[in-house]
């Protein structure tokens, strides 16, 4: 089902999709948009040339997905501490 967004609120979706340090659990806890509702409303609002160049930026990125970003800074955080124990 989709949701009626205002042309507000997709404004502030498409603003915060682009940023590449709000992850898309942000943007969920502020908009109500789980992350296939935010693609498809990128969808829809975005030029198609500009659509694939946001997909390819986000695709596998780390910091918009915050299960991954945590994982990659428990091992950056493992690997800090294996240094500072060799030393």
């Amino acid at each position: 089902m989709k949701p009626k967004i205002s042309s507000e609120q997709a404004s502030l979706v498409v603003r915060l999709a682009w940023e590449d340090r709000t992850s898309f659990e942000e943007i969920r806890e502020r908009t109500g948009l789980v992350e296939s509702q935010v693609i498809d409303l990128m969808r829809r609002e975005l030029k198609p040339a500009s659509f694939r160049c946001w997909r390819r930026r986000v695709s596998g990125r780390v910091t918009k997905h915050r299960k991954l970003l945590e994982l990659r800074l428990i091992k950056r955080g493992s690997k800090v501490q294996r240094i500072a124990d060799q030393k």
